[in-house]
């Protein structure tokens, strides 16, 4: 499995529409039938160039799969964001391969 990580940064002056945008965003990014889920999760550190972070981890059937919605999606649905946020928003990208996952027995605390 691979997994596409989106981070991005948010101008807090069009940080209410962009929210709103990502509810027509993630399912145009599901309906390519690519990934087996997305995960949506803000940030926890606040920058200095200030905004708000996003991380977007999308979670890829296969390497094939990821280079699929390259070729096939990506430009189309990511251009859709800069054209209507423009330099208010600011995005990089990191592919990921999954090795394992380690799950805790008990609730915790």
């Amino acid at each position: 499995m691979i997994i596409y990580n989106e981070t991005i940064n948010i101008d807090d002056a069009i940080h209410q529409e962009w929210r709103e945008w990502m509810q027509e965003y993630i399912p145009q990014v599901l309906a390519t039938g690519l990934f087996s889920k997305l995960v949506f999760s803000k940030v926890l550190i606040t920058e200095e160039m200030g905004g708000t972070t996003y991380s977007l981890q999308y979670y890829a059937y296969s390497k094939a799969s990821l280079e699929a919605y390259h070729d096939q999606y990506a430009q189309k649905i990511q251009s859709e964001g800069m054209k209507r946020f423009g330099n208010k928003m600011l995005a990089f990208r990191t592919e990921l391969e999954f090795i394992d996952e380690f799950k805790v027995s008990n609730n915790g605390c």
